[in-house]
């Protein structure tokens, strides 16, 4: 389960990173450089309510358990 975090938490990054990479570029291809950064942009978002999804999961299935202070 921390790999696969791991992993969804690169894929956050590299979304961003690539979205960046997109609104950086002054868009003379030819190509709309908006729908690019927004589909990147998109695909954010998606990972992140995946990630979020999967550790709720893992926390109700019982594979991660919560830490810190605890509820009194």
């Amino acid at each position: 389960m921390k790999y696969f975090v791991i992993v969804g938490f690169i894929l956050i990054i590299a979304s961003l990173g690539s979205a960046l990479f997109f609104m950086m570029r002054d868009g003379h291809d030819g190509r709309p450089k908006t729908s690019n950064m927004a589909r990147a942009l998109a695909f954010r978002v998606g990972f992140s309510i995946l990630l979020f999804l999967c550790i709720l999961l893992a926390w109700k299935f019982g594979y991660i358990q919560p830490t810190g202070i605890p509820l009194r």
